[in-house]
């Protein structure tokens, strides 16, 4: 496991109520716990419905006894679990006192839930004027900007499709649209709401304020495609799918070996010369079709065909040993690769967690993220159903009485 249990983050002492579910809001929340933040999340009565989520490990204590799947055990770590009723106004008043003492709420309900409950930002603001109100919905909040879809629910798919991600993804120039393996509609927003609650945050510990920090999906994912949106700025033209190339760069992308398939980068001429060095064809550094990215752009198929033959008669190990260190290049991984690379251990990538009842520990993505006076990263396994729920509201004032009036109306569990 990735540090000590005792140790802290950049972001130590700061306190975050999480009232997420599914992926993107439980991402967001589990940056900020991985540097270190106190995340709590307030699930619902019997728990977020992702805790069921596989695939499960062997004796792994599932959802209907208070556990978690391997889904939501790799999203939700380092955080403490406390099960509150917000259809109670019980419940929405002990969410009103924990707030007082928060730093940060993160939600990602549509728009106007929280509204329902009396819970909006401009509610818990009056509580505490130093909150930072953190939402991630699929098109936004009307607070920064009614879009026409407000209304419409949205997941990773939609997200991708409409932010543009999709529609220049494909596995041929000018072919249909592929969706991206992992959820980066759900992701990528959930990184850019982490660093929107990470600039307020130290925006109101100057000024004593918070605020209202708004991310949509479809934005967030647009963003990410900034090299479209100048495109056409210029040149009028909508890019489509293009393959396992680069519009602006040759030769960029992925190409065959004999054993799978390898990426290279060259986005230069010095890296040109290596490569066709390497390939026993150094004359093609000065070759009038090939001397400059812009010649070997214009000649695109002539250069992709002459590098992927060469390519294809070799290993990606053998491929690793001519290019690797000297041409931007990276054999292409699965998972079991990634398992067996010893690059992936060292960097604390993968990161091994207990899970209640499982035969084995249960292995998890790691942080990138790398400090060096304050180390965040994976310090103890997702929480099981409401597990720190008597503990938290103790530390945030409620006394022993309390607690037992609120467990026996059913508003905590």
């Amino acid at each position: 496991m990735s540090g000590e249990s005792g140790a802290t983050g950049a972001l130590n002492g700061l306190l975050v109520l999480d009232l997420t579910q599914m992926l993107a809001g439980p991402y967001c929340s589990m940056m900020l716990a991985d540097q270190g933040a106190r995340v709590i999340k307030i699930e619902p009565p019997g728990g977020d419905n992702t805790r069921r989520n596989g695939p499960h490990l062997d004796g792994a204590v599932k959802m209907e006894s208070g556990g978690f799947g391997a889904y939501f055990g790799s999203i939700n770590r380092n955080k403490e679990s406390l099960v509150l009723d917000l259809k109670q106004p019980a419940g929405r008043e002990t969410l009103l006192r924990l707030v007082r003492s928060a730093d940060v709420l993160v939600e990602n309900y549509r728009a106007g839930v929280m509204e329902r409950f009396g819970l909006g930002y401009e509610r818990l603001a009056r509580e505490n004027p130093r909150l930072v109100y953190a939402a991630l919905r699929g098109f936004g909040d009307p607070r920064s900007g009614e879009s026409a879809y407000s209304g419409w629910p949205a997941y990773d798919p939609v997200a991708q499709a409409m932010g543009g991600i999709m529609g220049i993804t494909g596995p041929q120039r000018g072919g249909p649209p592929t969706k991206i393996g992992p959820g980066v509609g759900d992701i990528v927003p959930a990184m850019f709401l982490a660093y929107g609650i990470t600039a307020a945050c130290w925006h109101a510990q100057r000024t004593g304020r918070g605020q209202f920090v708004d991310v949509a999906m479809t934005d967030a994912v647009l963003a990410v495609c900034e090299r479209m949106v100048f495109q056409f700025s210029v040149t009028g033209e909508a890019p489509g799918p293009e393959g396992n190339g680069h519009p602006l760069l040759c030769p960029f992308g992925i190409f065959p070996a004999s054993d799978g398939h390898v990426s290279l980068g060259v986005p230069n001429d010095r890296f040109w010369k290596l490569l066709v060095e390497r390939m026993g064809n150094p004359a093609w550094a000065d070759d009038p079709r090939f001397s400059s990215n812009e010649l070997r752009v214009l000649h695109r198929q002539e250069v992709e065909q002459a590098v992927g033959d060469w390519t294809r008669l070799h290993t990606k190990h053998a491929l690793a040993d001519l290019l690797g260190g000297d041409v931007p290049f990276g054999p292409v991984f699965d998972a079991a690769d990634i398992f067996d690379d010893s690059h992936f251990r060292t960097r604390e990538m993968l990161v091994e967690v207990d899970q209640p009842g499982a035969t084995r520990g249960l292995t998890i993505a790691g942080s990138p993220v790398r400090m060096s006076k304050t180390p965040g990263g994976v310090r103890h396994r997702a929480p099981m159903i409401g597990e720190h729920t008597d503990r938290t509201l103790a530390d945030l004032g409620f006394d022993t009485g309390e607690i037992a009036t609120l467990r026996a109306g059913g508003v905590v569990q």
